[in-house]
């Protein structure tokens, strides 16, 4: 997959277009690739292979509400890494990563398609869902696209909103990446996992924490996990600690899990804490021992077991913590 940040074809017209290929092009923001985003770009796939034409996606870093409206910031679903992955796993042959600034906001839509899918990438084809807008004043929709395809030799398909319906459920909701926030702020993990057709996932690296889990017998990764993205709401979790590292750390030279079954808690430790500010992410990496000190992993929340909550003292805990174990074990491998 060819990855190209921030172009610019009017400073290098050479590169008229990318890789000297025709593309068929989705265009969005993309954050989470959920089964709606999914479907946009499978049916820009589509048009690619009846014209035999290369895929292409059109995507925007940072979010541009990031820069329009940095109070209302949404949570992030998929980190900028995070995201070139799944797309890599979609047989992606081109992506455009727009870096989004105070600059391009300003930018008119009729420049940015003429710069971007018309100069960089030689659209024949464009797919973009119903309500996507972009360009200076959020001039630039379906219409608009329309209009300039005409003008510049491209097919334009307006892709409606993907509804739960389609997933076999008898509720009419829109899947896009504001339902899936809110499944994911809500704690439930299981209607994220089927919006975003695979469990929601944190990145971040294990940082010492307090160890305190250690000595009561349940060793947790404590994971750093970056500002601003969308974690679920506090409560005890089954997931997958997933990893492709190796470590040799002090206490272990075994090799890091590339994916494990875990208990996940986030939230701020009541038992502990009266006043903690800010939830953590704690994984217990079921029946598994070593160190995972620095190294950089993930976690996917399969199932929500339990709301976190205060105990009566250490005997209570450790005997709660057991049980979410076997809970999470029983969830995992049932």
């Amino acid at each position: 997959m060819d990855v190209v940040a921030d172009v610019d074809v009017r400073s290098d017209p050479s590169q008229w277009p990318l890789f000297g290929r025709r593309h068929a092009v989705a265009l969005g923001v993309f954050d989470g690739i959920h089964l709606g985003h999914q479907a946009i770009i499978e049916r820009a796939r589509l048009a690619a292979d009846t014209d035999s034409a290369a895929l292409a996606v059109v995507t925007f870093d940072p979010h541009p509400a990031a820069i329009l409206r940095p109070e209302k910031t949404p949570a992030t679903l998929t980190d900028f890494e995070h995201k070139l992955e799944l797309l890599d796993e979609l047989k992606v042959d081109t992506v455009v990563v727009v870096k989004f600034d105070r600059e391009r906001s300003e930018e008119a839509a009729e420049d940015f398609v003429s710069t971007i899918l018309v100069g960089a990438l030689g659209a024949n084809h464009v797919v973009v869902g119903n309500d996507f807008h972009f360009g200076r004043g959020r001039k630039g929709d379906v219409g608009l696209l329309e209009r300039l395809g005409r003008d510049h030799d491209f097919a334009v398909e307006g892709r409606p909103l993907s509804r739960h319906r389609d997933l076999g459920t008898d509720e009419d909701e829109p899947i896009s990446s504001t339902a899936v926030r809110h499944a994911v702020a809500g704690g439930d993990v299981e209607l994220a996992a089927k919006l975003l057709g695979r469990p929601h996932e944190i990145r971040g690296s294990v940082v010492q924490g307090d160890q305190r889990g250690r000595t009561i017998g349940f060793p947790t990764a404590n994971i750093a996990v970056p500002g601003g993205v969308a974690l679920p709401a506090d409560g005890v979790y089954a997931g997958w600690w997933v990893s492709a590292a190796e470590t040799g750390g002090s206490s272990s030279t075994a090799t890091v899990p590339q994916r494990w079954p875990c208990a996940v808690n986030v939230g701020k430790r009541p038992t502990f804490y009266e006043n903690a500010e800010h939830s953590v992410v704690e994984a217990h990496l079921i029946d598994w021992h070593g160190d995972l000190y620095g190294v950089r992993g993930g976690i996917q929340f399969v199932s929500r077991l339990r709301s976190e909550r205060k105990f009566d003292g250490l005997e209570a805990l450790t005997e709660q913590l057991q049980r979410d174990i076997d809970a999470a074990r029983n969830c995992l491998h049932p």
